[in-house]
């Protein structure tokens, strides 16, 4: 079975074309500036050939046909006809209280992905223009399935979801901890349950998900306990432009003293902070590491930061679960940040972390293992997410 696997932004459409005879990636592809002008790169995993065309996306509906065009014809082309594509499946990063779980495209899930807009303003319109343009290219006859960055974390209990301000505002607006990234998480732990051959329900496993967007899970017997990310993915430690969690009151202070509408605060917070706010130089890793070793102080003490609170919240789920059997790093900066990694482990090494400084350097770019030592009580694993065969195998599932 060939599965389509769509993750839709606000001006960009991602996909990946997976065979799950074998559950292999045949093609990828992105189309971006969708709504500006347009561009589309896509690959053929098979034979390696890239295509490239500048055309013009008014909208998603376009970026589709484009997305078309690369599979059936040209130098990457992988499929005859489009009807070798037997089902869809799409990201969708917010689900609410809505959905827990991935389920078949109809009406009434549009419509119920669309009431939790105000939840995901960046993402859920995307996502819904995402859908009904594919509807629109494919036909209604493909079965169509959505795959929830939240569900995964419906496991947790009040406890770690809820927020201490008055119920009544969870009761009228369902405002809670939500947690995100969750499809990754998932991926993670399952995998590195198999990597140490045991039945992840006897396992207490800790996964970070850590690029410009990041995030820490606790998971117990296969069910997630506690995540960092809140009601929205700004919430929980630091991250490329995001805050993560700060003093409230540290926000109505400065829109007190700035002058700043809700939707000024909400670009500060996520586009101008974190990383990016801390350095002032960029949100990406690589940038400011170059920097901090050139000795920009603000460069160090943005990655020093950063550093800190990671293990702060693996300390943290540890005492949640009480205890730990294995930490995942994944994500761009999980899978290739070594320094990063051997910080966190060698400092919490008194909970019996014993880290392999050289397989932990060379397990970068792609690669997948261990990198603490055979004898280590608690193992640390660098685990290449895959999101898409997540989403693809749920899509699988369902329609069959």
């Amino acid at each position: 079975m060939l599965i389509l696997v769509i993750n839709a932004g606000s001006s960009s459409l991602k996909y990946q074309l997976i065979d799950m005879n074998g559950e292999i990636c045949i093609a990828k592809g992105l189309c971006e500036r969708i709504g500006v002008d347009g561009k589309i790169e896509a690959k053929n995993m098979r034979t390696g050939e890239v295509y490239e065309e500048e055309t013009a996306m008014p909208n998603h509906t376009v970026a589709f046909q484009s997305v078309k065009k690369a599979l059936i014809s040209g130098n990457a082309k992988v499929i005859d006809d489009l009807a070798e594509i037997k089902a869809v499946g799409h990201r969708i990063v917010q689900g609410g209280a809505l959905f827990n779980k991935s389920v078949v495209i109809d009406n009434e899930v549009i419509d119920g992905i669309e009431s939790l807009c105000d939840l995901a303003p960046l993402h859920n319109p995307a996502h819904i223009q995402g859908i009904r343009a594919c509807i629109e290219v494919f036909g209604k006859e493909v079965p169509e399935v959505v795959v929830f960055d939240n569900a995964f974390h419906s496991t947790m209990p009040p406890e770690a979801y809820m927020f201490p301000i008055p119920y009544e505002y969870y009761e009228k607006y369902k405002i809670r901890r939500y947690g995100f990234h969750g499809t990754s998480h998932r991926y993670v732990s399952a995998r590195c349950a198999e990597l140490m051959g045991q039945d992840i329900k006897g396992l207490k496993i800790i996964t970070c998900h850590l690029g410009n967007g990041a995030s820490i899970t606790a998971i117990k017997n296969g069910e997630v306990v506690d995540t960092s990310m809140g009601l929205t993915p700004l919430d929980g430690f630091i991250m490329g432009t995001r805050t993560g969690g700060i003093d409230p009151s540290a926000v109505t202070y400065l829109q007190a003293k700035e002058g700043w509408t809700p939707e000024q605060t909400d670009t500060v917070l996520n586009k101008k902070s974190g990383v990016l706010g801390i350095s002032g130089i960029s949100n990406d890793d690589r940038d400011v590491k170059a920097a901090a070793l050139e000795g920009n102080a603000r460069a160090k003490l943005a990655r020093d930061i950063q550093w800190y609170q990671i293990r702060k919240f693996i300390g943290s789920y540890v005492a949640a679960m009480q205890g730990v059997d294995a930490i995942v790093f994944t994500g761009g900066i999980g899978e290739n940040t070594f320094d990063l990694r051997a910080d966190v482990c060698e400092k919490l090494a008194f909970l019996g972390i014993a880290l392999d400084a050289a397989a932990n350097e060379k397990t970068i770019r792609g690669a997948e293992g261990a990198i603490t030592a055979p004898d280590s009580p608690i193992k640390v694993f660098v685990i290449p997410t895959n999101e898409e065969l997540m989403i693809a195998r749920d899509t699988q599932d369902l329609v069959k």
